[in-house]
Parts: structure tokens; C-alpha cells; sequence
């Protein structure tokens, strides 16, 4: 359990897609104006990570890239793996605007355009195919089950950092917007220096990581 927490926690602070690896910023920058759409997309973006890597992670070790008993590949289509990751997504996406059309009508205009391109939002496509890298190797060590709990807790985790820097972030240009910077760094500029900066913020995080790594393991 120790071990699943360390990485849950890693996502969150040391690995956050956004502010860490920068990815996911048209949303990070487009969504983050107001507190309850950051609050929405980000529930639509876990939930669409986490069922994503549910889904493409079975098919990456079953379908695309299986293994004989003696470890030998039966055959090799990660050539593949992009196009069925992004279809994967999509259809999940479609399904989270269907669902918030009907159901959440003022959550879906909010949303806007922002919503169909998590389809397109590298940052869900890149952790369903980083924790096939990442914890590939542990289907062999530790069996199947171990690693896709593995595998569900980093996405999640991953969510949850996505979410903690749209919310987090959302306050910051609040408080920028009631302020009066130059005319230089008014509009887009001031954004990108206030992100920059929060991004900063999170490099303080990995010290207390690694020592809760070394605590546990």
C-alpha cells in the first residue's frame, strides 16, 4: 500500500503533467478562468484518464504486444498503439459530452470547444501510454493484477495533479487579474509569467518524495 501511495503522491506533486511535464496546457491556460469550469474539466479529465488506462492497458498486453509462457512475443503491433489509444479516448470523450449535454447543460456550455479536444490533449494520451513503459516490466515481476493496480493508480494520481493545477492555478489568475501590471505584461504575457512561476512552485515537492520512496521501500 505504501508503495501505491508513493506513486499516487509522485503524480500529483513531483510528475504533474502540467506544471512538471508540460502537457495539457490549452486547457491548463483556456479552462482555468473560472473555478467551477477548472473544477469540471478536471473531473472530466480523470475520469477519462482513469477509464482510458483501464481499457488501453488490457489491450496493450493482450492484443497489441503479448507474451508466450517462456516470455518470447507471440507477435508485435505497438506500431499501433497511438491509433487504438486515441480511438480509445475519443470514444470516451464522446460519451462524457454526451452524458454533460443531457445531464449537466450549464457544465457543457461552459466547457465549450474545451471539452471534444480532450480527445486530443496529450496529456491523457501520454499517461496511458507512459504507464505501459513505466510499469510494463512489473506484469512479469509481480503478475498482471499487481500492475494494472499500478498502472490505475498512477492515472488517477495523474488526474488529480491535473486537477490541483487548474484549481490552484484558477485562484492565481484571479488574484492577477485584480491587479494592474505594465502594459507589456497585460493579457497573455502576465498568464504565462503567474503559470511559470506556479510551475516553480512544484520543484520544492521532490525532496519530500524521495524521502517518502526511501521511508517505504
Amino acid at each position: 500500500m505504501a508503495g501505491l501511495a508513493a506513486i499516487f503522491f509522485t503524480m500529483i506533486l513531483v510528475n504533474n503533467y502540467v506544471l512538471v511535464q508540460f502537457l495539457g496546457i490549452c486547457p491548463f491556460l483556456g479552462v482555468s478562468k473560472k473555478l467551477d469550469s477548472a473544477f469540471g474539466m478536471s473531473c472530466a479529465v480523470i475520469f477519462v484518464m482513469a477509464l482510458a488506462t483501464a481499457v488501453t492497458w488490457p489491450i496493450q498486453t493482450y492484443l497489441l504486444t503479448p507474451v508466450n509462457a517462456d516470455g518470447t512475443p507471440k507477435w508485435d503491433l505497438g506500431y499501433l498503439q497511438t491509433i487504438v489509444f486515441i480511438l480509445v479516448i475519443a470514444v470516451l470523450v464522446q460519451f462524457i459530452e454526451i452524458f454533460l449535454k443531457k445531464y449537466v447543460v450549464a457544465l457543457y456550455n461552459s466547457l465549450g470547444v474545451y471539452l471534444p479536444l480532450i480527445t486530443t490533449n496529450c496529456c491523457v494520451l501520454a499517461v496511458t501510454i507512459l504507464v505501459v513503459g513505466d510499469y510494463g516490466a512489473d506484469v512479469a515481476a509481480h503478475g498482471f493484477g499487481y500492475a494494472y493496480i499500478e498502472a490505475l493508480i498512477c492515472a488517477i494520481g495523474a488526474g488529480c495533479g491535473f486537477m490541483l493545477a487548474m484549481v490552484m492555478f484558477s485562484g492565481v489568475r484571479k488574484r492577477v487579474e485584480a491587479c494592474d501590471p505594465p502594459a507589456p505584461f497585460k493579457g497573455l504575457p502576465i498568464t504565462l509569467i503567474a503559470a511559470a512561476i506556479t510551475s516553480l512552485s512544484f520543484m520544492g515537492f521532490g525532496g519530500i518524495v524521495e524521502n517518502l520512496f526511501n521511508v517505504t521501500l
